[in-house]
């Protein structure tokens, strides 16, 4: 990878790339006021689910195909409106929409390129999946794969680990134990998602689905999800 590439994942990839995503914790806000998550060790399992099975997976897959589907509109947009509809519940869905949205804003201003206003022209006032987002712009800016998708997992998952470090609350060492933790899993399920076919795709986390729906109506929140 060139350095000027590396820069830009690097960049869109950092905690403080204007996305909003410290507003949002996957449903992890109700794991912890329902005591399911209580320290280091049920944070590792609760993002291990998301990423391996969960609205982790998703992403993974979808980003994965928009990636290769970014100089061909007619499939990207397909891909696009089909992530966008992925979620289990309307916070998770909250996310990844207000997160893309933002991304393709910024990166637009920041990072132009043909391709990404041609894919921002197309969806204009629509709602776009962060995942979606983020891989067309990598893929714009011939970003690998493989190097792309690994960074959007792991500041996926280092999100999460960010709030609950709030939440718990969790020491900065305890917290940075769980990311390094966390490396054999993203590595895993990034190499999964590039050999997935959309028709394959499916989740089987059930319990992460009820934490978001009841984050909903949780009372006194931090987060948005």
């Amino acid at each position: 990878m060139r350095d000027f590439e590396l820069y830009r994942l690097l960049a869109w990839s950092s905690p403080g790339y204007p996305t909003g995503a410290f507003s949002y914790s996957h449903g992890l806000e109700w794991a912890v006021e329902s005591g399911a998550v209580r320290g280091a060790d049920d944070l590792l399992a609760y993002v291990t689910a998301v990423v391996t099975r969960g609205g982790g997976w998703v992403d993974s897959v979808f980003f994965a195909q928009a990636w290769r589907a970014a100089r061909s509109p007619a499939r990207l947009d397909e891909l696009a409106l089909t992530a966008v509809a992925f979620r289990g519940g309307a916070e998770t869905a909250l996310e990844s929409r207000q997160q893309g949205i933002a991304f393709l804003a910024v990166t637009r201003k920041a990072w132009p390129h043909p391709i990404l206003e041609s894919f921002a022209t197309r969806h204009s006032g629509q709602p776009i999946a962060h995942s979606v987002a983020v891989a067309v712009a990598c893929a714009a800016h011939a970003i690998e794969l493989e190097p792309a998708l690994h960074a959007y997992l792991h500041a996926f998952a280092a999100n999460l680990v960010s709030a609950a470090t709030r939440l718990i609350p969790l020491g900065q060492t305890q917290a940075q134990i769980v990311v390094a933790r966390l490396s054999p899993v993203i590595t895993d399920t990034g190499m999964r998602a590039t050999q997935t076919d959309l028709e394959d795709l499916g989740t089987s986390a059930p319990d992460l689905e009820l934490c978001s729906m009841l984050h909903e109506t949780q009372y006194s929140r931090l987060f948005r999800s």
